[in-house]
């Protein structure tokens, strides 16, 4: 069923339940900063149906065709909710032609419920070890109902109005110049900024740029936090939830540990790397095979630590470019660090907000991803692994 082509389709989805009238004023342009203490303030209303969502969002991008069938083909086959899920009353979908894509319409009658259950989807695919989850949504947030763009040139477009951009990835931050409003829900955030993959999405104004060889890195000074430990206990409490740590020694024989599948970062004395304290989680070679290797350390001197992984990352590099799968990555703090060749582990541990030390020449992240100055010349600190993207 056509919305737009008979009056009998138009009947039905008039007699739609009735949302608040608030149109909102005219939306800023994206990339001005500003924060708005109310999460409905400024959220346009569908109106009373789902065409009056249609005519809000064609102020910004193409919806053309739209349809309420609940198998209409163009309804992505891994939507996330449908009708009496999540508090949804009604359903549809609308083509943009210009940018190949599809919009998919939500009226909820509970947007909290929405929001929550949204946020707990997203959770729940983080403790299944996609630490990415969300970090791209395109969950468009209006008052009593949510647009879902499938391709981000129409994700872009809704981004210039008053709807915001739902994400609940803990990772996640709102760049600099963009807005950020409270969500219903904690640990939740609304944006107008377009988080994408392949970095075509919003222009990240904290992403660094390389102005002729200078080092880059962001921010300027200081850091957008890292995670800190008093002590190998507390930092084995801080990143239990993350791996497994049921067998934990720090006996020195069993920490020097290394086999094919597992290569430690620190090698030969720690205190030459200015590592003060070692452990190692996981079942260390025996009567079986080495599983589940990772090594913890508090660090006394944090530039000697990344000095030295730089070299070996240079010297990994010299083979053939890439570094050693089974190699492990250095994921710091402020002082301490985890090496991990587990990509699930090192997603974790982004979500404790540590950072990987990345020295790749050429390296870059998509707009999104943390990137910060790391304490030596040509290497960065980031959430962004190249071979683990997530989604």
């Amino acid at each position: 069923m056509r919305l737009q082509r008979t009056l009998a389709a138009t009947a039905v989805l008039t007699a739609l339940p009735a949302l608040a009238a608030c149109q909102g004023d005219p939306a800023p342009s994206a990339g001005r900063a500003g924060a708005s203490p109310s999460p409905s303030a400024g959220r346009p209303s569908a109106g009373g149906s789902i065409l009056d969502a249609q005519q809000y969002v064609r102020q910004f991008t193409s919806c053309e065709d739209i349809s309420s069938e609940p198998d209409d083909p163009r309804l992505p086959s891994t939507e996330f909710t449908r009708v009496g899920q999540w508090s949804v009353t009604q359903r549809g979908v609308c083509s943009d032609r210009p940018a190949h894509g599809e919009l998919v319409f939500y009226v909820a009658s509970d947007m909290k419920e929405f929001q929550e259950r949204y946020k707990q989807k997203v959770m729940d695919a983080i403790k299944g070890g996609d630490g990415a989850s969300g970090l791209n949504s395109r969950v468009f947030v209006g008052k009593g109902y949510v647009v879902t763009p499938t391709q981000t040139k129409s994700a872009l477009a809704l981004a210039r109005s008053d709807l915001r951009i739902l994400t609940c990835n803990p990772t996640f931050a709102v760049p600099k110049g963009y807005k950020k409003e409270q969500a219903l829900v904690e640990g939740c955030v609304l944006s107008d900024f377009v988080n994408s993959p392949d970095g075509t999405g919003s222009p990240n104004l904290e992403t660094p740029q390389d102005p002729g060889g200078e080092k880059p890195g962001q921010p300027a000074q200081g850091s957008l936090g890292l995670p800190r430990a008093g002590s190998m206990a507390e930092l084995k409490n801080l990143v239990g939830a993350g791996m497994d740590c049921s067998h934990f020694t720090t006996a020195p024989g069993d920490v020097a540990i290394e086999s094919i599948d597992y290569q430690p970062v620190v090698k030969g004395d720690p205190l030459a790397w200015g590592v003060t304290g070692r452990g190692l989680c996981g079942v260390p070679a025996g009567a079986q095979r080495a599983h589940d290797l990772n090594w913890l350390d508090t660090v006394g001197n944090m530039k000697k630590l990344q000095t030295k992984t730089k070299a070996a990352q240079l010297a990994d590099l010299k083979d053939d470019g890439k570094l050693n799968a089974t190699a492990s990555r250095l994921l710091v703090g402020e002082n301490i660090a985890v090496e991990s060749n587990d990509p699930a582990v090192r997603d974790g541990l982004y979500q404790a907000q540590f950072l990987a030390l990345n020295c790749v020449p050429g390296f870059s992240a998509p707009a999104g991803y943390r990137l910060e100055r790391s304490q030596v010349d040509g290497c960065v600190l980031t959430n962004y692994e190249p071979e683990h993207p997530g989604g």
